[in-house]
């Protein structure tokens, strides 16, 4: 299995450098200038180690790692300045694996790299299947119930709120038909009654944003008689 590698720094130069070296070893590799970026890629992507700088704009590598370690536990492997020492540590203290002090030689930096890999990989704290506690996914259709965010095959689609909260519940069990008053007292939190227009006007806007081919649906599908399902 090919390992994926997040590349967090706001230095283009420096990306592309790190980049050529792991893309030698045959690690396919992801770019983000900023902390936000990085954790946005997180969010929808499987990365099985970050290589994060700690001074960065909008969202320094300390806050970030912050953040990743609320659901993630992927390896961290931070790059610092000499005079970013008290960074450094704070980083480590609150969830990075190792550090790199630059300039750094290359040969140094894939011997930390496939040193925390191997960890991370051998020691059980991989776990393909396992997805963090807000994350539903069901085969290419990503939600995420902190950020309120859907992806489809990586690309972001925009729901309403009640779009989300029709197709989390839908997510949340897989394969299972709901029927329309089910959604509807589940999303409104109020008795059903002559709600089938209203389910349904929402559930033909949710597939036109998620469905590639709305009449042809691959996600949100109709159960004749019975209601709607995602399919698993």
């Amino acid at each position: 299995m090919e390992k994926v590698i997040l590349v967090v720094d706001d230095d283009k130069e420096i990306r592309e450098g790190v980049r050529i070296y792991l893309e030698q070893e045959n690690y396919q590799v992801l770019e983000a200038e900023d902390g936000v970026e990085a954790l946005e890629i997180l969010s929808h992507k499987e990365v099985h180690l970050v290589i994060l700088d700690i001074m960065m704009p909008n969202l320094d590598g300390t806050l970030t790692t912050y953040n990743i370690r609320k659901g993630n536990n992927v390896p961290i492997l931070m790059l610092s300045a000499k005079n970013e020492e008290v960074d450094k540590i704070m980083g480590l203290q609150i969830g990075a694996d190792d550090y790199l002090t630059k300039p750094f030689n290359p040969m140094e930096l894939l011997a930390r790299v496939k040193s925390l890999l191997r960890r991370y990989m051998s020691l059980g704290n991989y776990q393909q299947e396992e997805k963090p506690f807000h994350i539903l996914e069901v085969n290419g259709l990503i939600l995420d119930k902190l950020e309120k965010k859907v992806f489809v095959e990586g690309r972001e689609v925009k729901l309403t709120p009640t779009e989300f909260k029709i197709t989390e519940l839908l997510m949340q069990s897989p394969g299972r038909v709901f029927s329309i008053d089910e959604i509807y007292e589940s999303v409104w939190k109020e008795p059903s009654f002559n709600s089938d227009n209203t389910v349904s006007v929402h559930i033909r806007k949710i597939r036109e944003k998620i469905e590639a081919f709305p009449k042809e649906p691959k996600y949100l599908k109709v159960v004749w008689g019975v209601g709607y399902k995602i399919e698993k």
